[in-house]
């Protein structure tokens, strides 16, 4: 914990910023607060430039992405098709065999780059982290579209993310990761709650004909 506290106080006052608006986003979004998005677009914003000038060009033009999911996360959660009674989008859920498909798809996918970083560059772990980086970009996307089942898919990837941590000496942004398992589990009890109380009410105003729509 001395180590972790330590890290924190050196980091530059711009780092320190934007791991304290990833934070704040991972709990805004497990608290179903439409306000994660502003701070994960600062946060990436930050991130982009931090990696960019130590040229980690990859992580920079990932960073890049996520800024996109932020305004397309806070634009769809403003202008859903089909709202709430607190005029807010509702959580979603997928049938199983979609999560299949989507599954195999990136496992697939993951794989193959994992295969190339393998052979072709100097990566450590190239498979799980390959793994990890793909299903990250896909898992983004669904919490934008408020998918209940997006702490599933986050759960697995910050697990994995720890141990790959851990394996390089990374602790205290294996603490992060982890701070992110137990976030996992409380957002998703969050929307499962939120998810059968929009659906109760949802289909008490289907029976009275008063579902809000545009």
């Amino acid at each position: 914990m001395e180590s972790i506290i330590n890290y924190f106080i050196g980091l530059p006052l711009w780092e320190l910023l934007a791991v304290g608006l990833s934070i704040a986003y991972v709990v805004l979004v497990a608290a179903n607060n439409s306000w994660c998005w502003p701070a994960a677009f600062i946060s990436t914003l930050i991130f982009t430039i931090i990696f960019y000038d130590v040229s980690l060009l990859m992580e920079s033009l990932l960073s890049v992405y996520y800024m996109a999911m932020a305004i397309y996360g806070w634009y769809r959660w403003q202008n859903s098709d089909v709202l709430t009674a607190n005029n807010t989008m509702p959580v979603c859920t997928w049938p199983v065999i979609k999560h299949i498909k989507l599954i195999c798809c990136l496992t697939i996918l993951s794989v193959g780059l994992g295969w190339y970083m393998d052979n072709f560059t100097h990566a450590d772990y190239a498979y799980l982290d390959t793994f990890t980086t793909v299903f990250a970009i896909a898992t983004t996307y669904l919490v934008t579209i408020k998918l209940l089942e997006n702490w599933l898919y986050w759960f697995v990837i910050n697990s994995i993310s720890v141990f790959l941590y851990l394996q390089k000496g990374l602790e205290p942004t294996a603490a992060l990761a982890a701070f992110n398992i137990l976030m996992c589990v409380i957002g998703f009890i969050n929307w499962l709650n939120l998810y059968k109380s929009e659906q109760k009410t949802l289909n008490e105003a289907i029976e009275d004909n008063s579902v809000i729509t545009r």
